[in-house]
């Protein structure tokens, strides 16, 4: 019985080890329109007065203005163009910080964002913690940083209910993104760390003072030329 147990152990890893890899190779070439933060968001609506709506659109990169690319690179992972799915020097920066700071501040990479939430559940563990490691070498691999980066502009959360910056700028500046400015840009980028307490539509004196310091910073990096050969 535990030789059949051990067996059976063994073929269920290889199958979800082998079956991982597989997914992320389908993904890297078609598009991704439903993940786990979706539908925990909708199934949160549910009996509720919210709409339950979703606001999603899937855009190629080479439709989406690179000033929204090169934003939101200038806003949460600068290093992108060059780590390997991990910033090192941000982990340990925060992980000081974080000793000093009642509410602790994350280090994640583009890449560790996009491997949480295309292929993981919301919340925090350990085993989650390791599938997200697990996952993001997966992606460097195997989709490169032009994959992670058009999946993460198309799944990112940029509004309640509201997935990619198509659809976000579908909605709050009434044209597509293929056309988004550098100000609006920022502005997307912004929002990003809690999209649903900041607006778009509707910034603050704080988000409109980080679009600004946001901006300064795709200007600082370069402008487009630093993310031109992803």
């Amino acid at each position: 019985m535990l030789e059949r147990v051990y067996w059976f152990v063994v073929k269920a890893l290889l199958w979800l080890f082998f079956g991982s890899i597989g997914y992320v190779v389908v993904l890297k070439y078609v598009p991704v329109w439903v993940t786990p933060l979706i539908v925990s968001r909708w199934i949160d609506t549910l009996g509720t007065n919210e709409s339950s709506k979703v606001y999603k659109s899937w855009r190629p990169y080479d439709k989406i203005s690179k000033e929204a690319a090169l934003a939101v690179v200038a806003s949460e992972d600068q290093a992108f163009p060059t780590h390997w799915g991990f910033d090192f020097d941000e982990i340990q920066d925060a992980i000081k910080e974080n000793q000093h700071r009642k509410r602790p501040r994350g280090a994640s990479t583009i890449s560790q964002q996009v491997a949480k939430n295309v292929f993981l559940w919301n919340g925090r563990s350990y085993i989650r913690k390791g599938l997200e490691v697990y996952f993001t070498v997966l992606i460097e691999l195997i989709w490169g940083k032009k994959r992670i980066l058009e999946v993460y502009l198309n799944v990112a959360e940029t509004g309640p209910m509201t997935f990619g910056v198509e659809a976000a700028s579908q909605r709050y500046y009434g044209h597509a993104a293929e056309s988004l400015s550098r100000n609006e840009a920022a502005r997307i980028a912004a929002v990003l760390p809690n999209p649903r307490l900041f607006s778009i539509k509707k910034p603050s004196n704080y988000i409109q003072r980080r679009t600004r310091q946001i901006a300064r910073q795709m200007r600082y990096l370069g402008g487009q030329k630093f993310i031109r050969n992803l």
